[in-house]
């Protein structure tokens, strides 16, 4: 693999939303929208595209299906696909309202996708990688990501909200690998073991190098052993909010990668965010660079 700046590493899905509801239905209860979008996202390909957009060097590694990597591809994405092919792509049918979401998966190929992450892991050659998935099997991965950092690569982690992971003994050694730990503020108090969010940042700024709590729509905040500060997030009518944290994840990156300072690198990701929200779908409504 040829040397980029950004490498996301993690799973993928075809999206098949549902969106302009109200309000998300009871159990039981059919309710019916007008608006509907059949398109890709998980952490990886939203992250992958982001970047793209913005101008950054970006690779995708991960199982996509035919159509997901036409659409990597036309975005100047580079793209090594783990999926073999008599293996189903995984599909996520998600329920929005413009402030929440609720989400059923088919998992497809992403459940054999471990040891072959960690087998690119070996190989990929970037500036920073980013990891946004939810392991299932700590151990390889800590190591993996161990012997990336040793070659000089910084190593960004996004967990998602995950109750098995937050039980898993293994999971210090994770974040111990960790340069950065993308997260918001319900995954901050999960991983921490804390009710309140001022008692998880005293966690994380004891525990970890760099915490990047993402909070919606009132910004974001770094915590690191160093401090703590903030930036506000723009003010935005949204439509969709899919993938709004990994598209801030994109934006933040995307910052430090040109050398920006910690809070402009915070406000480009609150930005990139933000503007996402705007169109059904975690694509269709990421910005290019010039737009910024």
């Amino acid at each position: 693999m040829s040397t980029i700046d950004l490498a996301c590493v993690g799973e993928s899905f075809e999206d098949l939303i549902f969106a302009g509801l109200e309000r998300l239905p009871r159990l039981g209860e059919e309710l019916r929208t007008t608006s509907f979008v059949r398109t890709y996202g998980g952490g990886a390909t939203i992250t992958a595209v982001a970047a793209a957009r913005l101008g950054v060097s970006t690779r995708i590694v991960s199982g996509l299906s035919d159509g997901a990597m036409a659409r990597l591809r036309a975005e100047g994405v580079h793209v090594t696909n783990l999926r073999k092919r008599d293996e189903l792509h995984a599909i996520t049918a998600a329920l929005s309202t413009p402030k929440d979401r609720a989400f059923a998966t088919f998992d497809g190929v992403n459940v054999r996708l471990g040891p072959r992450f960690i087998r690119a892991l070996g190989k990929v050659q970037a500036r920073i990688v980013h990891c946004p998935l939810c392991p299932r099997d700590i151990g390889p991965l800590a190591r993996a990501l161990r012997a990336v950092r040793a070659r000089g690569v910084k190593v960004s982690l996004d967990f998602g909200y995950g109750l098995h992971l937050a039980k898993d003994p293994l999971l210090p050694s994770l974040i111990a690998e960790a340069d950065f730990l993308l997260i918001n503020e319900d995954e901050a108090k999960l991983y921490a073991r804390r009710r309140s969010l001022a008692q998880a940042e005293a966690f994380w700024k004891e525990h970890a190098r760099n915490t990047v709590i993402k909070l919606g729509s009132k910004g974001s905040r770094w915590i690191s052993p160093r401090g703590t500060f903030e930036e506000a997030a723009p003010e935005t009518t949204p439509v969709d909010t899919t993938g709004a944290g990994d598209a801030f994840n994109a934006g933040f990156l995307a910052g430090l990668l040109s050398g920006l300072p910690a809070r402009r690198a915070l406000r480009l990701g609150n930005t990139v965010g933000a503007r996402s929200t705007r169109a059904v779908g975690g694509l269709d409504g990421l910005p290019r660079l010039e737009e910024l």
